[in-house]
C-alpha cells in the first residue's frame, strides 16, 4: 500500500516558479505528476522510474519543470519554472508497484496510488 500526500501548489503570476513536494510511504517503481484544468482529461506532466532514475517528460514541460526525489524522506518534487496561465490545474502525484512501459507509464489509469492534489494557478 502506498500512501501520497501533496504540497506546495498556490497562485503566482506568469514566469514564477513554484516546487510542488508529493510525501510517500511504502514501495512503488513509478512515480508520476499528472495535472486536471477545469473541464479538461487528467493529463501527463513528468514520470520518474524508482531503480533507474529515467524520467520523463511531457513535451509541454520539457525544459521548464524537472522532477526530482529525495531518498530519506521518501519525497518527490516537482520544480516548476517559467510558469504559464496554461500551467494552471490542480496537480497530482501518482505511483504505480506495478511494471509500466514506456507507452504506460504516461497513462493515469495505470497508476494505482493517487494524492489528493494541490491547485496551482498561473494568473496575473
Amino acid at each position: 500500500q502506498v500512501q501520497l500526500a501533496e504540497s506546495g501548489g498556490g497562485l503566482v503570476q506568469p514566469g514564477d516558479s513554484l516546487r510542488l513536494s508529493c510525501a510517500s510511504s511504502g514501495h512503488w517503481y513509478y512515480m508520476a505528476w499528472f495535472r486536471q484544468a477545469p473541464g479538461k482529461a487528467r493529463e501527463f506532466v513528468v514520470a520518474l522510474t524508482r531503480n533507474t532514475d529515467n524520467i520523463f517528460y511531457a513535451n509541454s514541460v520539457k525544459g521548464r519543470f524537472t522532477i526530482s526525489r529525495d531518498n530519506p524522506s521518501n519525497t518527490v518534487y516537482l520544480q516548476m519554472n517559467s510558469l504559464k496561465p496554461e500551467d494552471t490545474a490542480v496537480y497530482y502525484c501518482a505511483a504505480s508497484d506495478s511494471i509500466l512501459s514506456k507507452l504506460t507509464i504516461t497513462t493515469a489509469q495505470r497508476y494505482e496510488y493517487w494524492g489528493q492534489g494541490t491547485q496551482v494557478t498561473v494568473s496575473s
